[in-house]
C-alpha cells in the first residue's frame, strides 16, 4: 500500500478512490488552465483551445434575465424544465426542420453534459457497450466509463470523411453486442457531418439490430454548406441531445435539452428529479429569451464563417495544410505529423512559444491523436488573423 492510503497515518483517506472514478482528464480543460496561468503572468494568449464562442449570450437573453431578477423568485422549476421553454424548443423544431414535435418529449437539462448522463442511465445498464466514433468528444467515453458502461471505439478516417459508416455500426453490433451508438453531426473535433443518406442507413441498422441511437446535435445551426438534419426527421425512436452552448453562445449558463421517445419521458424525469432536482432557473429564463436573438446569433455565425475561410487559406502557408474537411461547428482538425509525433508536447510548445492555446488530438483519439491538433475558430477574426501570422513565423513549422 502506498503512503497515500496508509490508514495508520492521520488525515489520509481511509481507502482509495473508486475504480469508476479512474478516468482520464478532459485535456482541453488542462490546456485552458495552462493558458489562464500564462495570462495571470501578464502574457497574451490567443484562445483556440476551447469550443466556446467569444461572444456573450444574446442581448435578448440577458434582458430576459434582468426582468426576471427584478420580479421573480427564480425558485425550482419542474424537473423537466420550464413548460414555456419546452414549448419554445418544440417550436424550434418546427421552424428549423418542419417537424411537429410534442413539447412533452422535450427535457431541459443542466447543459448537454447532464443530458448525456441522463441518456446513458436511462438507456443502458452497467456493463452495456456503446459505440463511439473516434476521433470524438472525449467526455462520451469518460462518462460511460464512470457509469460502469463500456465504450466501443469505431475508428473513422478520411476514407469515410471522418464519420462512421452503417457497415461499421453493423460490425460492432455483431462483434461487440453494442446496446447503443452515439454520433455527433457536425462532429467535435473534426467538424464533419453525416450525409442524409448515411444517417438513414445507420438508423436502419439500429432499428434492425435493436440498438439505441443517440444523436448529438449541439453544433446544429453552425454549418457552412450542407444543412444539418436532425435524426428526428427520420425516426421518433431516437434520443437527440442539444445545447444552448454553441450556436446560442451560452456555454457558461449550463443549459441544454433532450428529445426522447414518449415512453421514455417518465424514466428520464425520475432520474432528473433525483440527480439534479431541476435545471438552473435563471439559465432557462435566458434560454427562452435567446430565441428572440436569432439575428444576433446569425451575425456570430458569419464571423465563424469568415474565421474558417481565413484559416483554411492561411494555415497552409504555415505548413499546416493537412486539414480534415470542416462542414460545421467551429473547429479545424489538423494533421501535424510532419512536425511531431507527440501532439500533447507540441501543443504545450505552441502555447509557450507562440501564445496560441490549441488542443492536442490525443484528447479526441487515444490511438491516433498524437498526430493531430484541434484549432477552435470561435474567437474574433482579428485573433484568428494574428494566430495565423504567429504560426507562419513559428520556427518549429519550418
Amino acid at each position: 500500500m502506498t503512503r497515500e492510503f496508509d490508514r495508520t497515518r492521520p488525515g489520509t483517506m481511509p481507502r482509495p478512490p473508486s475504480a469508476r472514478s479512474s478516468i482520464a482528464s478532459f485535456i482541453v480543460m488542462d490546456v485552458m488552465r495552462a493558458a489562464a496561468a500564462r495570462e495571470a503572468e501578464g502574457k497574451r494568449v490567443i484562445h483556440m483551445e476551447v469550443g466556446q464562442p467569444g461572444t456573450p449570450a444574446p442581448l435578448a437573453a440577458r434582458e430576459a434575465v434582468e426582468r426576471a431578477m427584478r420580479s421573480e423568485t427564480l425558485g425550482y422549476t419542474l424537473a423537466l424544465g420550464l413548460p414555456s421553454l419546452r414549448e419554445r424548443i418544440a417550436q424550434h423544431y418546427k421552424d428549423w426542420y418542419g417537424l411537429d414535435l410534442a413539447p412533452e418529449r422535450v427535457v431541459v437539462t443542466n447543459g448537454s453534459s447532464a443530458a448525456f448522463v441522463l441518456a446513458f442511465l436511462a438507456l443502458f445498464d452497467a456493463g452495456d457497450r456503446v459505440a463511439l466514433p473516434s476521433p470524438g468528444y472525449p467526455c462520451y467515453r469518460h462518462i460511460l466509463t464512470a457509469l460502469g458502461q463500456q465504450p466501443v471505439i469505431i475508428e473513422a478516417d478520411d476514407s469515410s470523411r471522418w464519420m462512421p459508416t452503417a457497415a461499421q455500426i453493423e460490425e460492432a453490433s455483431v462483434r461487440d453486442g453494442i446496446a447503443g451508438v452515439l454520433i455527433a453531426s457536425p462532429a467535435n473535433p473534426t467538424g464533419t457531418m453525416l450525409e442524409p443518406q448515411r444517417l438513414r442507413e445507420i438508423l436502419e441498422v439500429c432499428r434492425k439490430r435493436g440498438i439505441w441511437f443517440i444523436s448529438d446535435e449541439i453544433y446544429h445551426g453552425l454549418t457552412y454548406g450542407m444543412p444539418a438534419e436532425t435524426a428526428l426527421q427520420h425516426s421518433d425512436g431516437v434520443v437527440v441531445i442539444n445545447s444552448f452552448s454553441k450556436y446560442f453562445s451560452m456555454t457558461g449558463w449550463r443549459v441544454g435539452w433532450m428529445v426522447v421517445p414518449e415512453q421514455l419521458v417518465r424514466t428520464v424525469e425520475k432520474l432528473a428529479q433525483n440527480l439534479y432536482i431541476a435545471p438552473p432557473t435563471v439559465s432557462q429564463v435566458a434560454a427562452l429569451g435567446a430565441f428572440d436573438g436569432l439575428e444576433e446569433l446569425e451575425a456570430n455565425k458569419r464571423v465563424y464563417a469568415a474565421n474558417r475561410e481565413l484559416l483554411l487559406a492561411e494555415l497552409p502557408k504555415a505548413g499546416l495544410d493537412r486539414i480534415v474537411p470542416a462542414d460545421g461547428a467551429f473547429y479545424l482538425y489538423v494533421d501535424v505529423s510532419r512536425f511531431t509525433d507527440d501532439s500533447l508536447a507540441f501543443a504545450k510548445l505552441m502555447l509557450d512559444e507562440t501564445g496560441i492555446a490549441a488542443t492536442p488530438g490525443v484528447d479526441f483519439d487515444e490511438a491516433r491523436g498524437h498526430r493531430f491538433i484541434r484549432f477552435s475558430y470561435a474567437g474574433t477574426t482579428a485573433d484568428m488573423a494574428e494566430a495565423a501570422e504567429r504560426l507562419k513565423k513559428w520556427s518549429r513549422l519550418k
